[in-house]
């Protein structure tokens, strides 16, 4: 189980995003982040354990942005770990995901043969870098899941 939160706002939306964290909790314990855009790119704050370490996170490195996601996890595959957190993000892509991708290891297997680096042991991760392959093929974000998505098994 993990608990999902998306906010388009018109100030910084990370208090919120966290304040939604806090209301869906009790669906993941082990970790939780957010990601938002930023002028440059994609930014996040992530941490291991209960929420309120995230919250520590964002006390001394505040997170702007007008747009995010956020998630708290209840592991699956990968350890209860920072690295293990979601959002996932490579390049420009970010990404959070409820469920088990049950073919991620050859995917991954996959991805590595092309020279992909992973940050965490997660089923999750493998999605942020095939949809990054498409963006970077040309696709725009969503003709760039949907030719990702056919490739996931599971849910």
């Amino acid at each position: 189980m993990c608990g999902i939160v998306g906010i388009l706002g018109n100030d910084d939306v990370a208090d919120r995003l966290l304040d939604g964290l806090k209301r869906l909790e009790y669906r993941g314990y082990d970790s939780a982040g957010i990601a938002t855009i930023v002028d440059d790119g994609i930014a996040r704050r992530r941490a291991s354990g209960k929420l309120v370490n995230l919250g520590k996170v964002l006390a001394e490195d505040p997170l702007p942005g007008l747009v995010g996601i956020a998630h708290t996890r209840w592991a699956t595959h990968g350890g209860p770990t920072t690295n293990n957190a979601h959002p996932h993000a490579t390049g420009e892509v970010a990404l959070v995901h409820n469920g088990i991708i049950e073919n991620f290891k050859p995917l991954r297997e996959e991805l590595l043969a092309r020279g992909r680096v992973f940050e965490s042991e997660t089923d999750t991760e493998i999605v942020a870098h095939l949809v990054s392959e498409q963006v970077e093929a040309g696709l725009d974000p969503v003709a760039a899941v949907k030719a990702v998505l056919p490739r996931l098994h599971g849910a």
